[in-house]
């Protein structure tokens, strides 16, 4: 077929004309994103009891549903926490089941023990998690006006009602989720002394107020042929409706007014958001799950500029740009790409001092990538950082088929052969083990697909991207390129062209190897002892290396989670924080401040409660930030030393999928009896702790006090009192008892009877009317006693435990885990476990040891099959060896440290670093047919494939050192999966061209002399 190909040239063209056509079509239509479009099963259940205690939450809510959930078929994790109010149940599932399904699952199980929750809670929710739930933008609005409560409370209903739907109205935008805005409410203040000289009380007035906001169903009357519809309507609209309700007391008419002020006040916020400084409104854009974050980007951009042009008074900021990290990330490696392919023609340009060769060479690489984007489009696989980085991976090995197939028609030429055996043969002579090389390479990312977890569906985009690039090279190696190499030679070679590029010398290779192969051969004894020594530095090498789940990633973004760890209110938690960031200056580019509960409908922030803060920040640069986390550290530390704080980065795709803000090491303590201590013996035990390891940072116990009101039943009884007029009368004097809410647009204002008090002492004063109408005060059937408690309450499959969070290095933690078990040992009180990052990274290492072990396998297996012979594979793969020690060396002296990412560039490295060794040993075995001696054939299959292996090795080697070069995700990610290729390459290169032979003589030396025998 071939033969016949390269006499049609025009055809060929108009293919791949059609080809790129068809390609870059594909290309514009590929979706862009961060990362995979990949199932995140993970489901979360929240809860919400008012007034209800953390304890009371554990007992009454969670317990009884995660009974039920427990019993879920594919359920992985279970871990429930309880807090005053609400409690969040959040299950994991295993990787690959149906998320729909569990949905399914968990509302049924939920719907199961409804009959057991409190009957005045509502309905739990459940939430899936969905990368597509993650703002894109946050959007702060602050008004530059005077920045006092009524103008906020105006910029928050404009927010809601104008700014919100307008955002909204873009197709690109699913929803625009608001918190920080402030409403009002109107307040009824009885007059208690004219109350008392009329003998009426508090109720009577709700009962005025309840009696004149109804609105009355419809009454239909006919006239004739008509019939009409009569409707009352008395329902109150503002504070001159309840003004103005008359009340008949005794006989005499009096207006509300008279007995009761009403007034309007700013509502008690549950939650506080400021924007630099400044009390803000912000708003979370979430979009469309098939949007283009770039469409969305740009639509919302021209929105913010007519925004500011049309309301010069409101300050528009946007911050937690997701479409940053994309544009970046995706960036970089398209540059990478770009950088890679010129550093690859550059050393072919050198190698071959050619112009026309390196010209087909240059063919390969923009054909290859256009049909591997249209191989990816057609699998539906988007343009993200884990595909970009498998084409990178796949560049450098891109060019190797075609600098292998031109090198080898070019050496048949100089033999003497007519151009077109020499293309025809040559390309066919390579076939076979170029074949051979890309199976290898695609087989050893089959294993990576079937790692647990979304890792595993995450890298199956690497392994297609990968595979698909190498396919197409192959397929246009051995069908394109001879078809071009015999179109520009066929008139014969060109001295004039050779002229310039041989004036460039580079090394002389061909001398070197010389004298490395003569000096192995001579130092056959030094070379084993040094192979066998290998073996143990591998081991030590990989005991010595920090390990991790995943590299640590540049960011300039960092979350500021605090819970104060004490009774405050919300103006003091505010207070606070913003004194904590004011002095931060110009360290930070943005903050924002959250404090306490937020309105989001979807959970941005978890659970805050008043004592609670979260703060984000950017920093000015990366390298800025870590002083930035110091700064702050040491300064809650030491100004707020009961305080509990912790770092996170923010919140992002790449965080949901890997769970990456998972503590290093989390110890589960609980008492013998399975239960969690109180407060006080856990402080007591974590100070033994802080005695024994006193470097070690150990989060303070979070607790609360609580005032407790105990009813004397008995006076109770004598003086005619229930608990609803005693919870009631408390409701009023801390004005909790909402009675109905106005609608004002979409807003509702609140009607609330209450008394101006502060402080529990203020509340036992409170007087209750009997049933008599005799006033008792409270403090004649209430006791206080304060009581001590946990904030919150964790449990999970196993029952409840106290959680502490360490943040250590690696290398620490044995010793960390040692000392607090013989802590808890020596004590006898406590049962303590473990879990965290520590150990789920040293699974994941486990499970990648394995998949190398079974990559190896597989490519044993190929091996055999190719050569049909045992011994081969064995020869070619004995060179893993030392590759191993050459990735752990590099990844050891630059402290990369062993990952994920390290370890799947170690899979990927033995599966490209053979390429070079087949093609020798495919070689040598030809050469021998050929009635070649032993010897003659491993010197002159070096001599041969010296070029090629020394031009596909530096090729792949440059494609990706740009990965070198840190400072963004996609950089990140890749860059110990890069150290360890490179580090496999250099050594696994020196290893093809002078221990391979060694090996492949001493095994074949003696069959080689008794075959001389039997010839002689």
């Amino acid at each position: 077929m071939l033969r016949n190909l390269i006499h049609r040239p025009i055809a060929v063209t108009m293919t791949v004309i059609a080809i790129l056509i068809v390609g870059s079509v594909a290309i514009g239509m590929l979706p862009v994103s961060l990362m995979p479009n990949v199932d995140i099963p993970q489901i979360t259940v929240q809860m919400n009891l008012k007034g209800a205690s953390a304890r009371e939450m554990d007992e009454s809510a969670v317990k009884p549903l995660r009974s039920q959930l427990i019993q879920l078929s594919t359920l992985k994790e279970l871990s429930c926490e309880a807090n005053n109010g609400s409690a969040t149940i959040f299950m994991q599932f295993e990787h690959g089941s149906d998320i729909d399904f569990n949905f399914i699952e968990v509302n049924e199980k939920i719907d199961r023990a409804l009959s057991s929750l409190p009957k005045e809670m509502e309905r739990p929710k459940v939430i899936k998690a969905s990368a597509t739930d993650i703002p894109v933008f946050f959007i702060d609005l602050t008004t530059s006006q005077n920045p006092s409560v009524e103008n906020f409370i105006g910029l928050s209903r404009f927010a809601k009602e104008v700014i919100s739907k307008r955002i909204e109205q873009i197709p690109e935008v699913a929803l625009v989720d608001i918190s920080g805005i402030l409403g009002s409410q109107l307040v009824v203040e009885p007059d208690r002394q004219k109350l008392l000289s009329l003998g009426i009380g508090v109720s009577d007035l709700e009962k005025a107020v309840n009696a004149n906001n109804i609105t009355l169903g419809n009454l239909s009357i006919k006239d004739g042929y008509y019939q009409w519809s009569l409707r009352f309507d008395s329902q109150i609209n503002g504070k001159e409706d309840i003004e103005n309700i008359n009340l008949n007391i005794g006989g005499r008419l009096f207006l509300f007014k008279d007995l009761a002020s009403v007034y309007e006040t700013p509502a008690d916020a549950p939650g506080v958001v400021r924007s630099q400084g400044e009390r803000a409104v912000t708003m979370a854009v979430i979009k469309q799950s098939d949007a283009q974050m770039t469409d969305l980007r740009e639509s919302l951009e021209d929105l913010m500029d007519d925004f500011r042009h049309e309301y010069p008074d409101i300050t528009f900021s946007v911050s937690r740009n997701q479409t940053e990290l994309l544009d970046y990330s995706i960036s970089n490696l398209k540059q990478n790409i770009l950088i890679g392919a010129i550093l690859a023609v550059l050393v072919i340009f050198l190698f071959m001092k050619d112009f026309r060769s390196p010209m087909l060479v240059m063919i390969t690489i923009p054909l290859t990538l256009i049909i591997s984007m249209l191989a990816l489009y057609l699998l539906g696989i988007s343009i993200n950082i884990i595909s970009l980085s498998g084409l990178i991976l796949g560049l450098g090995m891109m060019v190797d088929n075609s600098i292998i197939v031109i090198d080898n028609i070019t050496q048949r030429w100089d033999r003497g052969e007519d151009l077109k055996d020499a293309v025809v043969k040559g390309t066919g002579e390579v076939i076979a083990p170029m074949l051979s090389s890309v199976m290898t390479t695609c087989a050893v990312f089959i294993p990576l697909i079937f790692l647990s977890g979304i890792a595993g569906a995450l890298f199956y985009d690497q392994a297609m991207a990968v595979t698909v690039a190498l396919l197409s090279s192959l397929a246009v190696s051995i069908t394109i390129i001879p078809v071009y190499y015999y179109l520009m030679y066929r008139k014969g070679k060109s001295g004039e062209e050779n002229k310039f590029l041989a004036r460039i010398h580079i090394v002389n290779y061909d001398a070197i190897y010389e004298k490395g192969i003569s000096w192995v051969f001579r130092h056959q004894g030094f070379v084993w002892i040094l192979f066998v020594l290998l073996i143990p530095s591998i081991y030590f090498l990989y005991r010595a290396m920090p390990k991790s789940k995943l590299p640590p990633i540049t960011h300039d973004e960092i979350v500021l989670n605090v819970d104060w760890n004490l009774p405050i209110s919300i103006e003091e938690s505010d207070r606070r924080a913003s004194e904590l960031v004011g002095d931060l200056g110009g360290e930070v580019v943005q903050s924002d401040i959250m404090v306490g509960k937020q309105d989001f409908l979807l959970s941005h922030t978890g659970d805050l409660s008043a004592s609670q803060v979260q703060i984000y920040l950017k920093a000015v640069s990366a390298a800025t930030l870590p002083d930035v986390e110091n700064i702050l550290g040491e300064r809650l530390r030491n100004q707020y030393p009961e305080c509990n704080f912790s770092f996170s980065p923010s919140t992002n795709i790449f965080n949901m999928i890997f769970s990456e803000n998972e503590p290093n090491l989390v110890v589960m303590i609980k008492d013998k009896d399975g239960k969690i201590p109180e407060p006080d013996r856990l402080n007591a035990f974590l100070d033994k702790i802080h005695q024994k390891m006193p470097d070690l940072y150990l989060e303070p116990v979070l607790w609360q006090e609580q005032i407790l009101f105990i009813t004397d039943q008995e006076k109770m009884a004598l003086y005619g009192l229930s608990y609803a007029s005693i919870y009631s009368e408390l409701g009023r004097a801390t004005k909790e008892n909402a009675l109905f809410s106005i609608k004002s647009g979409t807003f509702s204002i609140p009607v609330i009877f209450g008394d101006s008090r502060d402080g529990q002492n203020d509340l036992l004063s409170v007087n209750v009317k009997n049933a008599e109408g005799v006033d008792i005060p409270l403090s004649y059937v209430l006791k206080e006693r304060r009581i001590r408690d946990l904030k919150s309450i964790y449990s999970g499959k196993d029952g409840d435990y106290y959680p502490l969070n360490i943040m250590a290095e690696d290398k620490d933690i044995p010793a960390i885990v040692k000392n607090i078990d013989s802590l808890a040992k020596e004590d006898g009180g406590y049962r303590v476990s473990y879990t965290g990052a520590y150990y789920s990274g040293r699974s994941m290492i486990k499970e990648l040891s394995i998949v190398l072990v079974i990559a190896i396998l597989l490519l044993f297996f190929i091996l055999a099959a190719q050569f049909e012979s045992l011994i081969q594979p064995l020869i070619i793969l004995s060179e893993i060896v030392v590759d191993l020690f050459g990735s752990f060396f590099i990844l050891w002296i630059c402290g990369a440290g062993i990952n994920l990412m390290s370890l799947i560039g170690i899979v990927v490295m033995c599966g490209i670093i053979i390429n070079d060794s087949i093609l020798k040993v495919d070689t040598i075995n030809r050469l021998r047919k050929d009635g070649n001696s032993l010897i003659r054939s491993i010197l002159m299959g070096g001599s041969r494939r010296l070029k090629p292996i020394l031009m596909t090795s530096l090729t792949t080697i440059l494609a990706i050192a740009p990965f070198l070069v840190r400072g963004n995700m996609g950089s990140d990610l890749q860059f110990p999966l890069s150290l360890a290729l490179i580090g496999g390459m250099v050594f696994g290169t020196m290893v093809s061209l002078l221990f391979i032979p060694v090996f492949y003589y001493e095994i074949y030396r003696r069959g080689d002399k008794k075959r001389k025998q039997i010839q002689g």
